[in-house]
C-alpha cells in the first residue's frame, strides 16, 4: 500500500526525513501543503476548509493510480487529514493523527495559535518568526524537541508566503470554528484510524480531549511515551513501529 504523509507548521516535508528512511519495502510519497514547503497557487484559499479541499484533490489524484491510501498527519497536516477523511473517506485505507484532540468540544488553542489568531499581534509574531536567521530558527526548533539536524533543513524553508498562510489558516481555525468540525468527528470511523499521542506535546490537547476525540473518530489510540510534538524525528524507529503495527493490523 502507499504512504501518503502529510506534514505542519511551520514545517516542509524534511520533518519526515528519519520516518522515511525507516519505511523499507513501502512506497512512500510526502505532500507538502502550499506555503508549507511548496508553492501557494494563484488564489489558493489558506484556509482549514482550502487546505481540506487541497489534500482531498491530492488524494483523489494518487487514487487514480494506486487507490486508497494510508494516510498519515502531523500538526496541521494531522488536522487535514481528519478533515478530508470527514469528506472523502473513500480515499482512504486508513487514517493516523497526532492532533486528533483539536477537535475536542473543550480543545483550548495553545498561546502562540492565540497569538497569531488576534490581529496585528498575529503580523508581528509572525514577522519574528520569518525573518529570524535560518540559523535562529533551526534553533528554537531544536530547543522545542526537534532533532537538530531535521530542524536546519526545516528552517531553510521558512519564508513570507509560510507566515501569511500561518496567518489564514488560524484565523480560519479559530474556535469554535474546530469544535464545530469535531461535532462530525463520527465520520470518520467508516475507516480505520489511529490517534498518535505524544504524552509531552502538549499543544494538542489534553490527554482526556485526546482520547475521547479518537473514541468519537473510532480511532485506536497509541501512546508514545516520553515523546514530544516531533516524535517523528526523536524516536523514528518507535513511530514506524506503532505505525507498521497499525497498517498490518488492518
Amino acid at each position: 500500500m502507499t504512504v501518503v504523509l502529510v506534514h505542519g507548521n511551520p514545517e516542509t516535508a524534511d520533518v519526515w526525513g528519519p520516518l522515511v528512511d525507516r519505511l523499507d519495502g513501502r512506497e512512500v510519497v510526502c505532500l507538502s501543503p502550499p506555503g508549507f514547503g511548496a508553492p501557494v497557487p494563484d488564489g489558493f484559499d489558506a484556509t482549514m476548509d482550502g487546505y481540506r479541499d487541497w489534500l482531498v484533490a491530492e488524494l483523489e489524484t494518487l487514487g487514480a493510480d494506486v487507490g486508497p491510501v494510508d494516510l498519515v498527519g502531523h500538526d496541521w497536516g494531522g488536522g487535514h487529514a481528519v478533515n478530508a477523511v470527514l469528506l472523502r473517506p473513500d480515499l482512504v485505507r486508513t487514517w493516523a493523527s497526532d492532533i486528533v484532540g483539536v477537535f475536542d468540544e473543550d480543545y483550548v488553542w495553545h498561546d502562540l495559535a492565540q497569538a497569531w489568531q488576534t490581529p496585528e499581534v498575529g503580523e508581528k509574531a509572525v514577522a519574528a518568526l520569518v525573518d529570524a536567521p535560518a540559523d535562529l530558527q533551526a534553533q528554537r526548533l531544536a530547543e522545542r524537541g526537534m532533532e537538530a539536524s531535521v530542524a536546519r533543513k526545516v528552517a531553510a524553508g521558512v519564508d513570507g508566503a509560510m507566515g501569511r498562510c500561518i496567518l489564514t489558516l488560524y484565523r480560519s481555525a479559530a474556535q469554535p470554528a474546530v469544535a464545530r468540525r469535531g461535532a462530525e468527528l463520527e465520520r470518520a470511523g467508516v475507516r480505520p484510524g489511529l490517534s498518535l499521542l505524544a504524552t509531552e506535546d502538549h499543544m494538542v490537547g489534553t490527554e482526556p480531549q485526546r482520547r475521547r476525540a479518537a473514541g468519537r473518530a473510532g480511532a485506536r489510540t497509541e501512546v508514545l511515551d516520553g515523546l514530544g510534538h516531533w516524535w517523528m524525528t526523536q524516536d523514528p524507529d518507535r513511530g514506524v513501529e506503532v505505525l507498521t503495527r497499525f497498517w498490518d493490523s488492518v
